[in-house]
């Protein structure tokens, strides 16, 4: 027995097939768990997503109003050196003595008031951009406390949840991993293929009513009487799930339709007989 245990390859087929199986329900047992949890852990983590990108987006906007702010202290910067060259230049006007200063002056203060007012109108434009951003971060930030509210009753469910099943589940995963050092490697990452391309998480299925209990198709007599011998591990010949024996899998074998009929028959006959 030691031995066996030691060496999962020399195990009988049969009590390989029975590990296998055993393994597939505690498995599904987890899959049953993991489903009771259904889209909660999915819906947490875009939760957070959606927050981490609300939080960029608002710092985002923070630093572009920072900016536009500096720009508009700086306009009103060049308004006030700008206001004060006029009221120099003007000052000079008095004092001309000729009429190329008196032009020149002119075209200065004409430049100054032409600046004041670009300056002006580049404040109205910042000014505004400033009030658009401000809209924006107020609709981001109440977008983000809901987000924050919806991803507090999420947590608090999921967390209910794990609490309810997480002593069971590892329960479970402590068996799964003690009864995998029973099954041959090879056989094992097989299964855990088959497992991982089936919808419904079944590597291994029971012959029932002469047919795959995975997609249903129909088994020949033969590989049925292989399947019973338990001499070598079998695979459906369209889905790939391994087969295995309904005794051995602990299931009543479903009675086949014509050989129910056959035996009500021969009891009627038995009967009129009688």
């Amino acid at each position: 027995m030691a031995k066996r245990k030691e060496n999962p390859s020399e195990m009988p087929v049969e009590e390989r097939l029975k590990n296998l199986y055993q393994l597939q329900t505690i498995l599904t047992e987890i899959d049953r768990i993991r489903t009771l949890r259904g889209e909660l852990p999915l819906e947490v983590e875009d939760l957070e997503d959606t927050i981490e990108g609300l939080k960029t987006r608002i710092s985002k906007t923070e630093a572009e109003m920072t900016d536009i702010r500096t720009k508009i202290s700086e306009m009103k910067g060049k308004i006030e050196l700008a206001n004060s060259q006029l009221a120099t230049y003007r000052e000079q006007l008095d004092n001309v003595r000729n009429n190329r200063e008196y032009d020149l002056l002119n075209k200065e203060i004409e430049f100054q008031t032409l600046e004041i007012e670009l300056c002006n109108k580049r404040i109205r434009e910042a000014q505004t951009q400033e009030k658009s951003r401000e809209e924006y971060m107020s609709k981001s930030k109440d977008e983000l406390e809901g987000r924050m509210q919806d991803l507090d009753v999420k947590k608090n469910e999921l967390d209910e949840i794990v609490a309810e099943t997480k002593a069971d589940e590892e329960k479970l995963r402590e068996k799964a991993k003690n009864l995998e050092t029973t099954i041959e490697p090879r056989l094992l990452q097989s299964f855990k293929r088959i497992r991982k391309n089936c919808r419904n998480g079944l590597g291994i299925v029971y012959v029932q009513r002469d047919a795959c209990g995975g997609c249903f198709a129909k088994i020949p007599p033969q590989r049925q009487l292989d399947v019973r011998m338990r001499k070598k591990v079998i695979v459906c010949e369209y889905c790939g799930r391994i087969l295995i024996d309904p005794e051995l899998a602990g299931v009543k074998p479903d009675v086949p339709a014509t050989e129910e009929k056959t035996r009500r028959r021969s009891r009627r006959t038995k009967k009129e007989d009688e």
